[in-house]
């Protein structure tokens, strides 16, 4: 017993430790984010929070990421993903689909990447119709077939390699695809005294 000190001396480095590495040093690092940054996002329409929870609903969140990382963390943007996510990229986010899985590519921004709604909709009726490789599933239950030699309805979009077969999106599958054309968070924050311009 005559070396108590050293167990008290232990037990107060290890707390005062413990306290710096994980309440001191977050607050540390959260204090440099610029604090007048003003989001780039936009509030969600109604049609996108349907399809966000459509994309919650379907497990799309279980396969993709939204985050793209720094690039001393990985090489997300030697994939051409966009810059690092930032804070303010998830500010109408609730929950927040970061997701922990990569068995497809991240979404953060694929609104930006891909911009084409006819090619949304071909890579969700059937991805492997557009990308020979993927191993994503299908979800033809958000389409109607239709077979026709002309174009059957405004929004009708060719089947490719079949001259007369048409997928016709449902509410879910517009609602989905709107939802995935918003995610641009490529573009760089405003700084609060450029927005009152």
């Amino acid at each position: 017993m005559n070396k108590a000190y050293i167990f008290v001396f232990g037990g107060i480095s290890t707390i005062t430790l413990s306290i710096f590495l994980f309440v001191l040093a977050p607050r540390i690092q959260v204090a440099v984010i610029d604090k007048e940054a003003v989001s780039a996002q936009t509030p969600y329409t109604e049609n996108e929070l349907r399809g966000r929870q459509s994309y919650i609903e379907n497990g799309c969140v279980y396969c993709h990421s939204q985050q793209v990382r720094d690039p001393v963390a990985g090489a997300d943007q030697h994939f051409g993903w966009g810059r690092p996510s930032l804070p303010s990229d998830y500010i109408y986010d609730k929950p927040h689909l970061l997701g922990t899985m990569r068995t497809g590519p991240d979404l953060s921004n694929i609104g930006s990447r891909q911009p084409s709604r006819d090619w949304h909709h071909l890579h969700l009726y059937d991805p492997r119709s557009l990308v020979e490789w993927s191993i994503m599933p299908g979800f033809p239950f958000m389409y109607d077939v239709v077979v026709s030699v002309e174009s059957p309805k405004e929004g009708a979009i060719r089947i490719p390699g079949k001259t007369d077969h048409w997928i016709i999106p449902k509410e879910e599958a517009e609602d989905l695809v709107s939802y995935m054309m918003s995610l641009k968070r490529d573009r760089e924050p405003m700084k609060a005294s450029e927005v009152a311009q």
